[in-house]
């Protein structure tokens, strides 16, 4: 039995990914700050062990590296890694102890789009504070795992969605009355023309990417794989999906995004314009070949999932 430690498992991938790591017979020790149950019940938890911790005040104290070791981990999957000294403190933790180390990354790792869809190989150019600390992670994994034989794989996650979270909007942000007014069939605002991308994944096939490295391990070593959709999806074209679901035809206009950015919340506009800055359609052929990965959902099936676990809690009108 293989033993799997999953840091930040109570989230919305762990509430996927560790059922199925139980299912499929691993022993399972979940790492919490405690502060959050799984998003999804399942019987799979009554044989998970669950440690609390506080990983970003072990971290200061330089003890949260020697926590993970003294359990004595075959596998590791950091899902909540989000600084360069975070993950170099861990990996130095786990040099010679662990059979794998899988990382979550993410698409951000790439800044605008030169040739789509973006492949792993890639040049990175990344923006933004989140992006630039994740591709200096995987940076620092990726060299260990080549030059020291680290087991290292990174996994990039696209916009994770699914029953739980809000799903990143056709406006690229999180506000719930865009869907509000596209059901009622009335006039939705897009930024420019609406041709910018998202790049949506649903968490049960973020867990399944996790689950098929471990199991294809000589091939995900010392590697990166894009975890997405098979397909990215225009703001236009995602609008006139959520419009037809509803019966509608959406009524969409088009605003410079100079002028755009003045009609929604100042917070919301910083979403919208990370989003559309980014416009990620990242490629998927090397999970394919290397890791039989099969992404279950397109990103219309995650959004229309999404949407239905809001409207059965009454936060957005029912289909």
């Amino acid at each position: 039995m293989t033993h799997v430690v999953v840091i930040g498992g109570t989230g919305h991938i762990g509430g996927y990914l560790v059922p199925r790591l139980v299912a499929t017979g691993h022993e399972v020790t979940v790492l919490t700050r405690g502060k959050a149950s799984p998003y999804r019940p399942d019987g799979a938890w009554s044989s998970v062990t669950t440690v609390v911790v506080d990983r970003a005040e072990e971290d200061r104290a330089g003890t949260f590296g020697a926590r993970v070791r003294d359990l004595e981990p075959d596998v590791v999957i950091d899902l909540i890694c989000f600084t360069l000294d975070s993950a170099r403190h861990l990996a130095e933790a786990l040099a010679g102890r662990v059979r794998h180390f899988l990382h979550c990354g993410t698409i951000w790792v790439h800044g605008p789009s030169v040739q789509v869809p973006t492949t792993e190989e890639a040049p990175r150019r990344p923006f933004g504070d989140y992006g630039v600390q994740k591709a200096e992670i995987e940076a620092y994994l990726l060299d260990r795992a080549r030059r020291d034989g680290f087991p290292a794989t990174v996994l990039h996650p696209g916009h994770i969605s699914g029953p739980g979270w809000v799903p990143i909007n056709p406006a690229g942000n999180l506000d719930l009355d865009v869907y509000r007014t596209l059901a009622e069939g009335e006039e939705v605002a897009l930024p420019n023309l609406g041709l910018e991308t998202l790049h949506h994944v649903h968490a049960d096939d973020v867990a399944q990417s996790f689950t098929a490295a471990m199991a294809n391990w000589s091939a995900a070593v010392g590697e990166s794989f894009h975890v997405v959709s098979p397909a990215a999806l225009t703001l236009r074209g995602y609008a006139e999906a959520v419009a037809g679901w509803y019966g509608r035809e959406a009524d969409l206009t088009f605003l410079p995004w100079e002028q755009w950015k003045d009609t929604v919340e100042p917070g919301a506009a910083g979403a919208t314009w990370d989003h559309i800055a980014h416009s990620p359609n990242c490629a998927i052929a090397k999970a394919e070949r290397l890791l039989d990965f099969r992404p279950r959902y397109s990103s219309l099936q995650t959004i229309r999932e999404a949407l239905e676990w809001l409207a059965a809690r009454g936060d957005v009108p029912a289909f």
